[in-house]
């Protein structure tokens, strides 16, 4: 497997985004990134980003959750961000990034943990909390679903991983923006664009959509769906938060409220925004967390 590592050079003065980079090898020779802000002895908030984004997503979010007393991790997916990238496609798959996801929890030996999640996000945090269970305290899902393959997809998820497979024109910075409802500034399309220098650093991103399952014989079908025998026994806190713009994503939400017993009674919202709401509502989307977090602790 042949890995390309983005020169940090690229990261240096990002707009909102000042956090001191950490690392972790996940297997011999394949680094990954994260944030860690907050206290160390706080319990941990895991802010998983989707497609193509990386941390940068969360960066308004970050210091808001963490001024509230809580150690904030946000971690780059291999392929993304500031984490190592396998240069070719097929050095990706769903178990892949559940494998590498596991190591870095395993690493960190987090427990106690407060999952906020979002598209690709969602896919791997839900079967990430589903299948340590013991290890996770609440979850947030902002427009994100564990799909199984049985359930049509939208239309436009068709024409996204047709475009995402087969374009030779792929900018990640302009894709971000069509999923928001705000404009972004050149120099934050330009942050999301930094971890890919040029098009052979993108095979992460270009790999996510081809596996999302669509099919009940899909490689990651069968585990999904024991994923959700495990959530539809959830009694924990599940809280959604989707916003009014994604089309992708709609509905979901109640879907999910309706088959978690921990979602029920939970004050659930939907907030103004598109697909990345992090970056049209960060802060209400930060003080869902925040007051997620102060209800259990008044209780």
């Amino acid at each position: 497997m042949r890995i390309l590592r983005t020169d940090e050079a690229r990261f240096t003065g990002l707009p909102d985004y000042p956090f001191p980079p950490h690392y972790l090898d996940v297997e011999p020779g394949l680094r990954m990134h994260y944030v860690d802000e907050g206290p160390k002895d706080a319990s941990p908030v895991l802010m998983l980003h989707g497609e193509p984004s990386w941390s940068y997503l969360y960066r308004h979010m970050i210091p808001l959750v963490a001024e509230a007393g809580h150690r904030v991790l946000a971690p780059d997916l291999v392929g993304f961000g500031k984490s190592d990238k396998p240069a070719d496609v097929d050095d990706y798959s769903y178990e892949r990034h559940m494998a590498w996801l596991s190591e870095w929890l395993k690493a960190l030996d987090l427990r106690n943990i407060t999952l906020v999640c979002q598209n690709w996000g969602s896919l791997l945090g839900l079967r990430l909390a589903a299948e340590h269970p013991q290890l996770f305290r609440r979850i947030i899902v902002g427009n994100g679903m564990l799909p199984t393959g049985d359930t049509p997809v939208p239309a436009v998820f068709t024409l996204w991983k047709t475009f995402a497979t087969h374009s030779p024109w792929f900018p990640v910075g302009r894709i971000v923006q069509l999923g928001t409802e705000r404009a972004l500034s050149k120099s934050e399309i330009a942050a999301y664009e930094a971890p890919f220098p040029s098009a052979e650093f993108k095979a992460g991103a270009r790999a996510f959509p081809k596996l999302v399952p669509v099919s009940s014989d899909d490689p990651a079908s069968g585990a999904n769906k024991a994923a959700w025998q495990v959530l539809e026994r959830w009694h924990k806190p599940f809280i959604t938060c989707f916003s009014s713009g994604d089309p992708i994503t709609r509905g979901g939400d109640r879907y999910m409220q309706r088959r978690i017993p921990g979602a029920h009674g939970q004050p659930h919202i939907t907030l103004r925004g598109g697909h990345f709401l992090q970056e049209d509502s960060p802060d209400d989307f930060a003080r869902i967390i925040i007051d997620a977090c102060k209800s259990e602790m008044a209780a």
